[in-house]
């Protein structure tokens, strides 16, 4: 074997949650294990999740959790079946993380960050035997699995291979979506989407006081989904969980539509517009008989007009017109990639037996509130133990 080249039992590319993962069950087992990464430092897109507090994943009965990932493959439904919501808070646990459950049932570290954990895992792959190598860019994909290092070009030849590179959002993160040309002769791919992304708004010159300020109480819809969460009105749109839940809707081309009351019946909100004084203005009536907050207000007022036709349908069934979505790269995850059909019940090429996908490089889709990183989890757990099952 020559200086440039290595020979390991299983290749991971990708050190983000996905690679450790399957790094981390392929050498518990006992197989070397050699991860690159293409950053300086791995795992750069789950440390930036976890500046605002590490969600980890959503503590829901399995059937509800599973329902965010509708339509939900077959090897996706296994790999969160058998690495669930539970299975992930244990794990966390058991590198030292005391965990807890927030009021809307997301789980987070209660140091509330993700360095701690992610030290405690690197620590664990490296006393497991697991070589990570950084600013290693995969360069070829063949017999032998090509990179350009800091050292010069290096060859590795591995009995299988785990890809996780990330999707094709947050590239200087290093997730790009550059590994489409190398994986296309041996996977079927789907075009990539923007998820969980903001939305562009060009408004009028009145919402420039609302910039910034939250919209709650609310629920949000676009075709077949639905979200209760809030979201905040921005200089450039729309922000925030509520819009990420309802994503896939909206690019399905469903319009979005805005219950501003959704606790009030139609008969309520229509006996309390009887109410209003002959004098009264409308901004006014909002307020004070329907108690809508000032970006409530304003909302109807830019998307429904001062004197709408239909004030009913403006309260409970308000159309968000002119969204564009903002630029890929600025989404939290994407949809798209390698489909599953082209792989087996354990991620592999059907094409190329010996190569694994798993991560945010799979065609799955899910809301923010736990379920991306989880997955992700999941994902990389299947992959690396069916790499370890074809080596058996």
């Amino acid at each position: 074997m020559s200086e440039a080249s290595l020979q390991v039992d299983v290749l991971v590319v990708g050190a983000g949650p996905a690679g450790l993962m399957a790094a981390d069950v392929v050498s518990k087992a006992g197989r070397s294990v050699l991860i690159a990464e293409a950053k300086p430092s791995p795992a750069r897109k789950f440390l930036m999740a976890g500046k605002s507090g590490l969600n980890l994943t959503k503590n829901e009965p399995l059937d509800a959790f599973l329902q965010a990932y509708a339509p939900l493959h077959a090897a996706l439904h296994a790999a969160l079946k058998d690495f669930g919501p539970q299975e992930a808070i244990a794990w966390a646990e058991a590198l030292g993380q005391e965990m807890f459950t927030g009021s809307t049932g997301r789980v987070f570290p209660r140091v509330m960050k993700a360095s701690p954990l992610l030290r405690a895992w690197l620590a664990r792959l490296e006393e497991q035997g697991c070589d990570l190598r950084r600013n290693w860019r995969m360069e070829a994909l063949g017999d032998t699995v090509r990179f350009s290092t800091p050292e010069g070009p290096r060859e590795v030849l591995a009995k299988r291979v785990i890809l996780a590179l990330g999707g094709a959002s947050w590239a200087r993160l290093g997730s790009n979506g550059a590994w489409v040309d190398a994986v296309s002769p041996y996977v079927e791919l789907a075009p990539f989407e923007p998820s969980n992304v903001g939305l562009l708004v060009d408004w009028s010159s009145h919402m420039t006081r609302h910039f910034g300020h939250p919209v709650k109480g609310v629920t949000l819809r676009a075709g077949a989904y639905e979200s209760r969460g809030e979201f905040v009105i921005s200089a450039t749109g729309l922000e925030g969980g509520g819009i990420y839940s309802v994503t896939r809707g909206l690019r399905n081309g469903a319009p979005l539509m805005l219950n501003l009351l959704p606790d009030w019946s139609e008969d309520k909100v229509k006996q309390t517009l009887i109410q209003r004084k002959l004098k009264e203005t409308l901004t006014k009536f909002l307020k004070r008989a329907l108690r809508l907050t000032p970006e409530k207000v304003a909302l109807v007022m830019e998307f429904a007009g001062s004197k709408p036709d239909d004030l009913i349908t403006a309260l409970k069934a308000l159309e968000i017109k002119g969204l564009k979505f903002r630029p890929m790269d600025e989404a939290i995850s994407t949809a798209g990639g390698v489909t599953f059909e082209s792989l087996t019940d354990h991620l592999e090429a059907i094409a190329k037996p010996g190569l694994f996908f798993a991560g945010e490089m799979l065609d799955w889709d899910a809301p923010t509130g736990g379920y991306l990183l989880t997955a992700c989890l999941a994902t990389g757990r299947l992959a690396g133990l069916g790499a370890l099952r074809s080596l058996s």
